[in-house]
């Protein structure tokens, strides 16, 4: 008795009990060996009768995915107590699958009995409560579990969509001719192995152009084209590629941003194969990404405001499918692109062409590529530099251009930007020089109320538009952050500080009343770590703009450690998938305008648990902000 008594106190949480519990359980004990490696619990198959708690030997559990491979392997030694999750939080179901390991000894406690100890002992419950909020922090862990009855079929849905990458797809080999090739040649080979595109090769040898079956009907002949000329004088561009290893999904989004039919297979810096959008897309026939292709398809504005009305439900989709929330982001992002980039063709066929070069840039959320389904305009516009007696007439072209886009978008289902950062203000639609002195100034004369604006306008993405101008702004931002500037960080690490993680001095969750509901604040409760990290990307000059994208980037050159890393980027998109479920919930089934007021009612023990977790996580990284740019601790 004296042995048991003193390994349940070695065990967690055994050891929170005093020793008169301890006596009482000691005699409950049935001890169990395994003289071979036995699957003894089946994932949502198998219903528990109690907890083991192994004495010796190893216990092995993992997910089973669609392909029968084994993810998230764990063991567990002597001194683990295996069931108490899934008793408590899984309707007895095991969580997991689990084989016991040949020689393995356990100390099984029955599930009426464990279940006494956790209704009459706080901190016993509450250690598997812990326990199951901090795993759930782990993406892979919560994809498994956080899933639909009919899971099975979804999985392998799921699977295919965000699991599969590009290298286990048929792809095609590239068929080339030379930028010097006839037209008509080329247009041969292409009958001869039958492909819609043929890439075009330079004098040296490098890809430089494609030419498709639209190419030749728009270029050679609605254009009347001699079909006896050079390739190099009708082929398109640019030649856009992905990595093998690239996921399937990252793909079709890199088609739908880029506009490109065709996708050039890179491995190891060589292009070893193509594949087209119909080849992906046929093979993802209920996709979300299907509804993309239905968006730039669309031919009004009363269509397209259909469209963008129907992606809560695309959301929920997802959300129900086990999707990333970084997945769903990108999702809206894209479409919302799609969206604005057929408006702005529109509004340019009632103009007329653009007097000048120009960049429709967006900003904020969109900016970053994380939309949710609350979402207003935030966009710029930057044009070339022209000649004095030009520059008025140009002017006035984009702000009448700008006010038409901004009002087709309001009519979509994007409203105006109630702090009014839109192209439509024309405080926001200038030339690259007047954008230069807008950077300039905000950074060298900065106060908070500039240090907000700055924030927002780092924050840029070109969605339409020249290229060339973007990146000569980015490179004056390159220069410009290289230059001493203490006052800039101090005040943008102050901002990152303004909102400080709900949590109260007990360690609870910090409510406020609305309606009859305790809510908090989730947008405000990330923004923390859109900020910080935001700050690190500026100080280290990475001009990504997806935070997920910058915390990356920052533990590659050692900005973060891999630990910290995973915890940003857990904690973030944790938060991000709650709010998505919540508004594309109350759009869906309320009926009502999407917030970010989260109720605190409506979260399991489980997730409230974890929020603490992520609340903490931020407020240490908060903590690092004051001391590395501040230097306080204390304000």
């Amino acid at each position: 008795m004296n042995d048991r008594l003193q390994f349940l106190k070695s065990v967690k949480p055994f050891h929170l009990l005093g020793d008169d519990v301890l006596i009482g359980v000691v005699d409950l004990l049935q001890e169990v060996t395994y003289s071979k490696d036995t699957v003894i619990y089946h994932q949502e198959a198998t219903k528990l009768r109690g907890v083991d708690l192994i004495v010796e030997g190893e216990y092995e559990s993992f997910f089973y995915d669609s392909a029968q491979n084994k993810r998230v392997l764990e063991p567990h030694g002597p001194g683990y107590c295996y069931g108490g999750i899934s008793m408590l939080l899984n309707r007895k179901k095991s969580l997991r699958t689990v084989i016991a390991k040949k020689g393995t000894r356990v100390y099984f406690l029955h599930r009426r009995d464990f279940r006494a100890l956790a209704k009459s002992h706080e901190g016993f419950l509450h250690h598997f409560t812990q326990e199951f909020g901090i795993r759930m922090l782990n993406e892979e862990f919560a994809h498994f579990v956080k899933r639909p009855t009919s899971f099975e079929e979804n999985y392998i849905a799921t699977d295919q969509l965000y699991s599969r990458r590009i290298e286990s797809v048929e792809y095609r080999h590239i068929i080339t001719c030379t930028s010097t090739t006839p037209i008509y040649t080329a247009a041969r080979i292409m009958a001869e192995h039958k492909t819609s595109c043929i890439f075009v090769k330079n004098e040296v040898g490098q890809i430089a152009g494609y030419i498709t079956d639209i190419t030749l009907r728009d270029n050679v002949v609605a254009a009347q084209e001699d079909v006896r000329g050079q390739v190099k004088e009708i082929m398109d561009n640019p030649i856009v590629s992905i990595r093998k290893d690239a996921y399937v999904y990252e793909a079709i989004l890199l088609m739908f941003r880029t506009k490109t039919r065709y996708l050039l297979i890179e491995e190891y810096g060589e292009y070893v194969g193509m594949i087209s959008r119909s080849k992906l897309l046929s093979d993802q026939a209920q996709s979300p990404f299907v509804f993309i292709q239905s968006v730039k398809l669309a031919r009004s504005g009363a269509e397209l405001r259909a469209k963008w009305q129907r992606v809560p439900e695309i959301v929920m989709q997802l959300l129900l499918r086990g999707a990333k929330s970084e997945i769903i982001n990108q999702v809206i992002t894209t479409v919302a692109d799609t969206i604005a980039q057929k408006v702005i063709e529109e509004v340019i066929a009632i103009c007329g062409p653009a007097p000048a070069k120009f960049v429709f840039m967006v900003l904020g959320s969109e900016g970053r590529k994380e939309q949710t389904l609350k979402t207003d305009q935030d966009n710029a516009i930057v044009y070339e530099d022209k000649a004095n007696e030009q520059r008025e007439l140009v002017r006035e072209y984009f702000l009448r251009f700008a006010d038409l886009v901004s009002e087709k978008l309001d009519y979509i289902g994007f409203s105006y930007c109630t702090g009014g950062y839109m192209a439509k203000n024309p405080k926001w639609t200038h030339s690259l020089s007047h954008w230069k002195r807008n950077y300039h100034e905000w950074m060298r004369e900065i106060v908070p109320e500039t240090a907000i604006q700055f924030s927002t306008f780092f924050d840029c993405r070109i969605i339409y538009g020249d290229g060339a101008i973007m990146k000569e702004l980015v490179s004056f931002l390159d220069e410009e952050l290289q230059k001493p500037m203490p006052r800039l960080f101090f005040h943008m690490a102050n901002n990152a500080l303004q909102y400080e993680p709900p949590l109260t001095f007990f360690k609870n969750i910090r409510t406020f009343t609305v309606g009859s509901q305790q809510v908090f604040d989730i947008k405000k409760a990330m923004t923390p770590i859109v900020d910080l990290v935001r700050v690190y990307a500026l100080q280290n000059r990475i001009f990504k703009t997806n935070t997920g994208e910058r915390i990356e980037a920052l533990a590659e050159i050692g900005v973060f450690t891999e630990k910290q890393c995973q915890e940003l980027m857990q904690s973030y998109y944790y938060l991000m998938g709650l709010r998505l479920r919540k508004q594309a919930s109350q759009i869906m089934h309320d009926k009502s305008e999407p917030d970010n007021y989260l109720d605190i009612q409506s979260l399991t023990k489980i997730e409230q648990v974890t929020l603490k977790e992520i609340f903490k996580t931020i407020s240490d990284f908060q903590l690092g902000i004051k001391v590395q740019f501040t230097n306080s601790l204390f304000g």
